[in-house]
């Protein structure tokens, strides 16, 4: 066995954080001092999940904080190759952040005796904490966060000002500063917590196997099991996609590592720059909602929700499942409407010689979903899912070394009884241990300096991975430290809850798009933390289930990437496609019509997120109740693919794809009758598809 890179050469273009394999350290003095600071930045991070290093969370919040400022701003200044000046300013504010860092850990036990009464000193730092952290999301992410944290900020400050029910009854700017750089409810909240702990480990995770490899194995698999089939080029990138979203769970990064080679296959093809793309990014938007890592937002759903993450997935498999599911049908008829035949088989990779290969790389997330599931912490899971990462990394060139296969053979057995006998005992600091002894081994070994090279690299990338999504966290605390002391989410519920009074379809559509208009440049993790503190406590007033209700808004936090006008998937594509990613993301809609609809289908019936509830589910059973769901999403997910692309066996004329769309929405609705109604046209459309080809057999 060995650990093979990625095949596919990555573009010119800056891909800047998006891409966790572009090379994002420069090899001057600053990007190599940069690329250290992103490997101790990891070795913390490990040392705080293996238990090798124990702190209070609080100063592992601000630790976690000094390293993102520390990293963020000279890595972005370089990158972007600002001015010295600049760049010397980025040090001093990376700096600044150490010293935050120091003052919470040094103030700590001080700090919390002066609760409710700050210093002077402690109001300088406070500031100097908020304009950090809103320079270090504006120098990583754009403005668009930075703009909608300042808003709720200066609400905070001068609420009292504001007209109608928005008034507040007035905070001091101690009050204020208190609130967001002390303390548990701003900056430091459960968001920057998660980060800390469960996001910045699966990320480091997912670094890992991507540099084994991973890639490679899951594009293989994808091309030896679809890229024969009829429009097989564009069904690879579906399914490789969406097996990269289970380690990544990044939507961006994936458009930028499988596209590379997925969109251009596609265009290759015959299929249009503008459907590969949107393709692409639809698949790998999918990602996010794809367990067992669903673009971290599964662990600060279950961290705020106060569930198992187990829960958070079993809600999500199902829709997950059904929107790869009508991705694959949009491209399958795209295919056949254009007549684009698959691959030759002979020229493909063998699927099951790919997995043979790399095998061994599947375990760690087999083990990894084994423990979350086993009801283990997913901070204890993803832990061990990374040593055994690395343990394979090391131990594949290791094995190199061996003469025969039976010493391979003993080998890996007595690595994997070591590992079982340490997992059983929960001794998952011993299991580093033997990474340890696994790297001071591979010191002697040929090849071996060149694989610890490897790790080396894949702990900077996760660290650098990690830059946008650690200082969102911190930033959208501003946001939620501002409703905790504002009250500003009853005011946006007590709407909600008014409106829907008359109608929760209108709720429905009004945190849609809530979540679409805040999703505009906002990534979908602070988007989701925003809109499910605002809206999704509304829609559980309203009846929803508490789960679903998050659900509803995490989904459409992810389909604001895909839609027009900012859409940032789709620009990640544009390059790779070389179209407009306007143009990209209105085929992207397309694509991803079920995703639109899936969230409305669960509030209307929980059964499709497998939880209890809703009159369906009370008439005939949970099982029940999910096998018909199920059966009438497939079906609306078939009506919409074919109306839209206007083929099914034949092109179909104007009333056929009317007909399509009128079944469509009566099996979405779930008012009395609107099911019996959609299954009759469902059943008149199928007549006629089947009349009108054989009457086109019978001409030809």
């Amino acid at each position: 066995m060995t650990i093979e890179s990625h095949p596919h050469t990555l573009p010119d273009t800056d891909l800047g954080l998006h891409d966790p394999l572009a090379e994002s350290f420069p090899r001057s003095p600053q990007g190599r001092a940069l690329f250290w600071i992103a490997v101790a930045f990891s070795l913390y991070q490990i040392a705080i999940s293996a238990h090798i290093v124990n702190l209070n969370s609080q100063i592992q919040r601000s630790i976690h904080l000094g390293f993102l400022l520390l990293l963020g701003f000279p890595l972005l200044t370089l990158l972007h190759g600002k001015a010295r000046p600049l760049q010397a300013l980025a040090w001093v504010m990376g700096l600044m952040g150490v010293a935050i860092a120091a003052y919470q850990w040094v103030e700590y036990v001080p700090l919390m005796l002066r609760a409710g009464g700050i210093n002077d000193i402690d109001i300088v730092v406070g500031i100097v904490t908020l304009v950090a952290v809103f320079a270090a999301a504006w120098v990583v992410m754009g403005p668009a966060l930075p703009i909608v944290a300042g808003f709720f900020l200066i609400y905070a400050l001068f609420g009292q000002y504001f007209p109608g029910a928005l008034q507040t009854r007035g905070y001091g700017l101690d009050q204020v500063i208190e609130q967001m750089s002390f303390g548990t409810e701003g900056i430091y909240g459960t968001p920057l917590y998660v980060s800390a702990t469960y996001i910045f480990l699966f990320i480091l995770f997912g670094s890992f196997l991507e540099k084994a490899g991973m890639i490679k194995l899951f594009t293989d698999v994808s091309l030896g099991l679809v890229g024969h089939k009829m429009g097989g080029a564009a069904k690879v990138s579906v399914v490789s996609s969406g097996l990269m979203g289970t380690i990544s769970g990044s939507g961006v990064a994936n458009v930028v590592t499988t596209g590379q080679f997925t969109i251009p296959l596609m265009k290759s093809f015959g299929y249009r720059p503008a459907f590969a793309g949107g393709v692409e990014a639809t698949a790998s938007m999918g990602g996010q909602i794809m367990p067992p890592v669903m673009g971290a937002v599964a662990f600060i759903m279950a961290e705020t929700l106060g569930i198992a993450y187990v829960e958070v997935v079993r809600a999500a498999i199902v829709p997950a499942i059904l929107y790869f599911a009508s991705a694959f049908c949009m491209v399958h008829l795209e295919a056949g409407r254009r007549s684009l035949r698959g691959m030759a088989r002979e020229d493909l990779p063998s699927a099951r010689r790919a997995l043979r290969e790399g095998w061994y790389l599947i375990l760690p997330l087999a083990v990894l979903v084994y423990l979350l599931f086993s009801g283990f912490t997913p901070l204890f899971a993803g832990a061990v899912g990374l040593a055994l990462t690395i343990m394979l990394i090391l131990g594949a060139s290791l094995m190199l070394g061996f003469p025969s296969t039976v010493l391979r053979t003993i080998f890996w057995v007595g690595i994997g009884l070591m590992v079982a006998y340490l997992l059983s005992n929960r001794q998952e600091v011993a299991l580093w241990l033997i990474v340890g002894a696994l790297l001071a081994v591979s010191l002697f070994s040929n090849g071996g300096r060149a694989t610890i090279w490897q790790v080396i690299e894949s702990l900077a990338d996760g660290a650098k991975t990690a830059l946008p999504v650690g200082v969102a966290c911190a930033l959208v605390g501003v946001i939620i430290g501002t409703m905790t002391l504002t009250g500003a989410a009853n005011t946006f519920g007590i709407f909600i809850v008014n409106v829907g009074e008359s109608s929760l379809l209108l709720s429905l559509i009004l945190t849609m798009l809530t979540c679409i208009v805040l999703g505009m440049g906002i990534p979908t993790i602070p988007n989701y933390i925003i809109t499910s503190s605002i809206a999704a406590p509304a829609l559980l007033a309203l009846g929803v289930p508490l789960i679903v209700s998050h659900m509803f808004v995490f989904y459409f936090g992810i389909l604001a990437d895909l839609t027009p006008p900012v859409a940032l998937a789709c620009f990640a594509a544009a390059p790779i496609a070389r179209e407009s990613g306007f143009r990209i993301s209105l085929e992207a809609i397309k694509v991803a019509a079920a995703g639109f609809v899936i969230p409305y289908m669960a509030v209307y019936t929980p059964a499709l997120m497998l939880q209890p509830g809703g009159a369906l589910a009370d008439s005939i059973g949970l099982p029940l109740a999910v096998a018909y769901i199920v059966l009438k999403c497939g079906l609306s997910i078939g009506l919409w693919g074919a109306a839209v692309v206007g083929w099914l066996g034949h092109r179909l004329s104007v009333p056929e794809r009317l007909l399509a769309i009128a079944g469509a929405l009566t099996l979405i609705a779930a008012l009395p009758m609107t099911d019996q109604v959609g299954f009759a046209l469902t059943a008149l459309f199928a007549a006629l598809i089947w009349w009108r080809g054989r009457k086109l057999a019978a001409q030809a």
